[in-house]
């Protein structure tokens, strides 16, 4: 027993055993709450005491939900950038209109130079005269 320094019980973690966590998270996995039965059952079978039973099975929903919001957020992310690369991929075709119609013969030179700048880096490196 370990004492505080004014000589009073200072609480100690329990330390759980690989088989009890093995046991415990098995349990989390079919279902994240236990009723009053089940946890006693279970705080039996294990050797572990209805409360630490409870406790763990608190910590580790508390666990889980931040790990799922995190999930969330980042799928949220995936989502959002892909909706706006689509976005900007329609607004590109839009703008493409002119650089995927066949030229008209008729086009001055100044439409061309600006068709060849606006879709080849440094203006395409072509000159027309």
């Amino acid at each position: 027993i370990l004492l505080d320094k004014d000589g009073k019980r200072k609480h100690t973690r329990p330390t759980f055993s690989g088989q009890q966590i093995f046991a415990l998270e098995k349990t989390f996995e079919q279902t994240k709450y236990l009723a009053g039965p089940e946890r006693a059952r279970l705080a039996y079978s294990l050797g572990m005491t209805e409360s630490q039973v409870k406790v763990w099975f608190q910590n580790r929903r508390t666990k889980w939900r931040k790990k799922h919001a995190a999930e969330m957020a980042t799928a949220k992310k995936k989502q959002d950038s892909e909706t706006e690369r689509l976005k900007g991929a329609s607004e590109n075709e839009e703008e493409d209109d002119d650089y995927n119609k066949p030229l008209d013969p008729n086009s001055d030179d100044e439409k061309i130079t600006q068709l060849l700048k606006k879709h080849k880096p440094g203006g395409g490196g072509l000159l027309l005269h």
